[in-house]
């Protein structure tokens, strides 16, 4: 029994070990295996009768700064659509959301450039809970013919859970998300009641079915929940790469 005891003790510790021994980007990137391709088709969806517009071909004015809480969003409007300045940073909605259906479409530039999580890189992350990166990053990138770590392309939940599927379009046509996003849920002792969790189409196929997260996004080692928040808004990033910055249009909500 004792020799049991022993093992088990010593089991333990190595995986806590091996857990903080996680401290690269490269320890949490997976390679295999790839998502295979699939085409998706050619449609679009209109906002229903009860979704709350957040992007109205005009203006800004359903969203903020993020480092500056308050600011206006600036981001560039024009001809009905709004593009990513890097320069402000992220741009997250005035609104706060607990259970929601969105939809989103993005463009990455015909003339993208560059390679890796170096092509058309932004999140959209579906609850913002700080400043900068924080919160639950569902990947924006362009993976037409561009390889990357599978948990990093587009369609994933960056980090954690690599797409289904591969339904990304070809650079320079219009591409949509849309997500079912049930929010966690908290004890009162912080701990977690119920875990997030997300359902996505990426240009109308299935990529995420109900995915269970680990956690908010993590660019190094191992998600997990640190502390308990409530309704959060939806946040839009500037990422820091140097390819051609993405577009945005149609976007919608349904709260649940």
């Amino acid at each position: 029994m004792l020799k049991r005891i022993l093992v088990v003790a010593a089991g333990a510790a190595f995986l806590t070990s091996a857990a903080f021994a996680q401290n690269k980007p490269e320890d949490t990137e997976v390679w295999t295996p790839v998502p295979k391709v699939v085409t998706p088709g050619k449609s679009t969806a209109d906002a229903p009768a009860d979704a709350v517009l957040l992007f109205n071909g005009k203006n800004l004015d359903e969203w903020e700064s993020v480092n500056n809480p308050g600011e206006p969003a600036k981001w560039k409007v024009a001809n009905n659509v709004f593009t990513v300045d890097k320069g402000t940073g992220n741009i997250q909605t005035k609104k706060k959301f607990t259970d929601y259906q969105l939809h989103i479409e993005y463009l990455i530039p015909a003339n993208i450039t560059g390679t890796g999580q170096g092509r058309g890189n932004s999140g959209i992350f579906l609850a913002s809970i700080g400043k900068g990166d924080d919160g639950y990053e569902l990947q924006v990138l362009d993976n037409y013919n561009n390889a990357t770590y599978v948990n990093g392309q587009a369609g994933s939940i960056y980090k954690q859970t690599p797409p289904l599927v591969n339904a990304c379009k070809k650079p320079g046509e219009w591409q949509s998300y849309d997500v079912i996003w049930t929010a966690p849920r908290f004890n009162d002792d912080g701990s977690v009641k119920s875990p997030a969790r997300v359902t996505v189409f990426h240009n109308g196929v299935l990529v995420q079915n109900n995915t269970e997260l680990k956690g908010p996004t993590r660019y190094i080692g191992q998600a997990s929940y640190d502390k308990a928040h409530g309704a959060s808004p939806i946040k839009l990033q500037a990422h820091g790469d140097k390819s051609e910055p993405l577009s945005f249009r149609n976007i919608w909500v349904r709260e649940l």
